[in-house]
């Protein structure tokens, strides 16, 4: 398609968001506020009279779909459900060589096959970053050798309540007055134990050397109200370290800046400027 001046124009990306939570909601008010180069093409969820009350205040028809029948009619989906989910929401898109943006990064280090199904199919598995300052530099870092990767997770108790981890040690979370670490060990482990709170490190650890040579602290601190992440990389190309303290939403285990990634992502799909990789 060719536009004004010879400039060639791109078709919308059609976008179906699974999962109308603290961040799916904010990607869909984005969409519906407009995103260059996107359009709203599905809703999948559960409870369509809750999400229809949800989006009352946009006050317009909206287009709610099983999964089976949002495939057809998308080219993107948006994973912003239980990480259970993840392989029944991805792997059809994948299988039609489509793109999944996943949410739950945790769950992807448990279903590895589906990115052997993106690579078989032509699909791509896109984890968004904004949760989690510097992944660029550690990607660019790891075309060279990554020596180290450490990251320490400081999280308010409630951020980490029903981790699955704490349960089956029977730790206790309930009235400490002092910072408690609560796990020491690698990012893969701490996928499987904190399957909802930990998928930072999940990304760090795909984006760098791996989920068994990322090392992790997880924190619970009483006096905290943010999710606070810090990470430090040694390489051959660089040595540097971040830190990041994300405001939670309604969901004390949800950082608002990682719906904002979403929507920074599907921006970057049609920018005539891209910064960052």
């Amino acid at each position: 398609m060719v536009g004004t001046g010879g400039r060639s124009l791109r078709k919308p990306q059609r976008v179906a968001v699974v999962g109308l939570g603290a961040i799916g909601l904010r990607v869909v008010e984005a969409l519906n506020a407009g995103v260059p180069g996107c359009e709203l093409a599905a809703i999948v969820v559960r409870d369509r009279t809750r999400a229809e009350s949800k989006l009352r205040h946009l006050d317009k028809p909206f287009p709610f779909f099983t999964l089976r029948d949002a495939e057809p009619r998308a080219d993107i989906v948006v994973e912003c459900a239980p990480a259970a989910m993840l392989p029944e929401i991805v792997e059809p898109f994948l299988r039609a060589g489509k793109t999944a943006i996943v949410l739950s990064v945790s769950a992807i280090l448990s279903n590895y096959h589906l990115v052997d199904i993106a690579r078989d199919h032509g699909g791509q598995i896109a984890a968004p970053t904004g949760a989690l300052l510097g992944l660029d530099a550690v990607t660019a870092a790891a075309e060279g050798e990554i020596h180290s990767v450490r990251m320490i997770t400081r999280k308010p108790v409630l951020g980490l309540a029903g981790a699955p981890y704490l349960v089956e040690r029977n730790i206790s979370l309930v009235g400490i007055a002092a910072p408690l670490c609560v796990f020491r060990g690698t990012a893969r482990q701490a996928a499987v134990g904190f399957p909802a709170n930990l998928n930072v490190a999940a990304a760090l650890s795909l984006a760098g050397i791996g989920p068994d040579r990322t090392s992790l602290e997880i924190w619970a601190d009483p006096s905290l109200d943010r999710n606070v992440h810090s990470i430090e990389v040694d390489s051959d190309s660089a040595r540097f370290s971040m830190t990041i303290e994300n405001i939670p939403t309604d969901n004390p285990r949800t950082a608002r800046i990682s719906a904002l990634s979403v929507i920074s992502y599907l921006r970057k799909l049609a920018a005539p400027l891209r910064v960052g990789s």
